[in-house]
């Protein structure tokens, strides 16, 4: 996979993209990531990437020359060895992030990230906009941070990216329900003690504990989540269980 990032604060973005899981992706050449200031590409004698918007208004919007001459010089290099792909506009009038963008975006060979900055942008810069994706519904002071949380989430969704090829599908979210409670040594301490059926050696009966505190934690926490799912069979009596689990609890 190939990552561009137009950003102003390219140091912002460099940082964070070489560590940890994606940093190892890179060395493993499974992923090339490429970050641009797109600064570099004003055609203004001061290095001006923003201006005044027409009719007046608080703020200063981003020019659409700067960003679109950057696009085109990414395409122009990258053009012999990855296709086009998304063109990813960070904006808070886009759909939100989600697990499931992220399976999304991680089946694609090449994604670009337009990270903005100020008020906002000229509209013009939409041209070249494939999607528009939001982190959420509240306010950065610009696109490097929610990128690069779209980044990590779609980067390690990729073949061999992780060390544990199960971790990823097992990840709160993926199966449409939040991650049952995991454990590791001591089976004990301070009094709280690892659940015995973890460490019995049957493998069915963790595997059926987990799918039911996962509907658990779901249930208590984002019951939400639920509502968005379709449930086996087997589920929906477990799901029943742990309410009248549940409410006993309430009761004693």
């Amino acid at each position: 996979m190939r990552i561009d990032v137009l950003t102003l604060f390219p140091d912002m973005v460099k940082g964070p993209l070489s560590e940890s899981i994606i940093g190892k992706a890179i060395e493993k050449n499974l992923l090339d990531v490429e970050v641009t200031d797109f600064r570099d590409y004003t055609d203004d004698k001061q290095n001006h990437v923003d201006d005044y918007p027409y009719g007046g208004g608080a703020g200063m919007l981003l020019q659409a020359q700067p960003i679109l001459t950057a696009y085109a010089d990414t395409v122009a290099k990258t053009a012999d060895q990855y296709p086009t792909g998304k063109v990813i506009l960070v904006d808070p009038a886009g759909r939100k992030f989600d697990q499931q963008v992220a399976q999304e975006l991680s089946q694609e060979e090449h994604l670009t990230f337009i990270c903005g900055h100020y008020e906002g942008y000229d509209e013009r810069i939409r041209s070249i906009v494939t999607d528009e994706i939001s982190l959420g519904d509240f306010v950065l002071t610009g696109g490097e941070l929610p990128a690069m949380v779209m980044i990590d989430a779609a980067v390690r969704l990729l073949p061999e990216v992780l060390g544990n090829q199960e971790s990823a599908p097992s990840d709160s979210f993926s199966n449409g329900l939040l991650e049952y409670p995991q454990y590791t040594r001591p089976p004990e301490y301070q009094g709280m003690k690892v659940p015995e059926v973890l460490m019995n050696g049957n493998h069915q009966l963790i595997a059926d504990w987990r799918e039911k505190e996962s509907l658990r934690r779901t249930y208590l926490r984002r019951p939400d989540l639920l509502e968005q799912i379709e449930l086996t069979t087997k589920q929906r009596h477990l799901l029943s269980d742990i309410k009248i689990e549940e409410s006993e609890d309430e009761i004693e």
